[in-house]
């Protein structure tokens, strides 16, 4: 984590009553005393899910369906790691310059509309976020937006609180400027940087990203965006990752999935992951069934399970261990 996304949390940790100036002020070992406070706010009898930047009372308000700021932070992290592997491919945070070049934005979830319940889902966990749905596009879609007092007052604060964090280059470029639009309190598109400071730091290398605690649940949502589960026309079951070129990243999942399988570039920008022998196709359901991660939902939820029907009926994957 860097020195900027230290101080971040260390002003973070000024709003909350009971932490001193004494220690937000301190300047030794900044970044373990922050988390050493953030631990403590956590564990009072009344935790608080801190503000990022300043708010206006106006923006305050339709929080009658919000839950409390105990209750967010009950919210299991599996959950929260879930969602950011989710957004990291199928959202986006729009950053954009509104009437006057005023500044604004919002983060948006794009799925087909089909796949409409995933978005109901998240909705109901959040209590965040409004549902649009567009049946008439060329390609029907739907749409879970928020918008900026729920990123600053919820949503942003539960990422610092869980210590997760986006891992695609786009996700984090977008999540980066929204952080220091909010921390910098700035109103004008016009003065952004066009590079903001680095909120988290990527790990260097794949056991790096293995070693993240939140990272097994990130990929059961990544695998909601970017996955695939399917039968070839020879009867080769295969799971499937793809997505433009994080290196470091498809290694972890090597690592994750216990494969030797090498990675492939398609047309020079697309990494991508896939998986068709026994042995290899039995972790991978080990990894989505038997290990107590965050479960595939939707479509995709569906996608998995007529997959492993189509598995345990096949000659070559029947004696695989499969769920009941």
């Amino acid at each position: 984590m860097s020195l900027w996304g230290a101080t971040v949390i260390t002003n973070l940790m000024s709003a909350i009553p009971w932490v001193g100036q004494d220690i937000v002020e301190s300047k030794n070992n900044q970044e373990h005393i922050v988390f050493a406070v953030l631990a403590t706010a956590l564990t009072t009898s009344k935790p608080v899910l801190p503000i990022i930047g300043i708010f206006k009372p106006k923006s305050r308000a339709n929080r009658d369906k919000r839950l409390t700021s105990a209750e967010y932070l009950l919210i299991p992290k599996s959950f929260i790691a879930f969602l950011v592997g989710f957004i990291d491919g199928d959202g986006h945070i729009q950053i954009s310059n509104s009437h006057k070049d005023f500044v604004s934005f919002n983060l948006v979830i794009s799925i087909h509309i089909n796949d409409l319940s995933v978005l109901y889902y998240i909705q109901s966990v959040l209590k965040l976020g409004t549902i649009y749905t567009y049946p008439n596009h060329k390609s029907p879609c739907c749409r879970l937006i928020f918008n900026k007092t729920e990123l600053q007052e919820v949503f942003f604060p539960l990422l610092l609180c869980n210590g997760i964090f986006f891992l695609t280059d786009k996700r984090r470029s977008q999540f980066n400027m929204a952080m220091h639009i909010l921390i910098k309190d700035i109103k004008m598109y016009s003065v952004l940087p066009e590079l903001p400071p680095v909120l988290f730091k990527l790990p260097e290398n794949a056991v790096g990203y293995v070693n993240l605690s939140f990272f097994k649940d990130w990929i059961v949502g990544f695998t909601m965006a970017e996955g695939s589960f399917f039968v070839k026309g020879n009867k080769d079951g295969c799971f499937q990752l793809k997505q433009r070129l994080h290196a470091e990243l498809f290694e972890a999942f090597k690592l994750i999935f216990e494969s030797n399988r090498k990675i492939t570039i398609n047309k020079d920008i697309y990494l991508q992951f896939a998986v068709s022998s026994r042995s290899d196709i039995q972790k991978v359901i080990n990894f989505f069934s038997f290990s107590g991660h965050h479960s595939l939902i939707g479509l995709k939820g569906i996608q998995y399970s007529t997959w492993l029907t189509a598995l345990k009926n096949s000659s070559r994957y029947g004696n695989l261990k499969l769920p009941d």
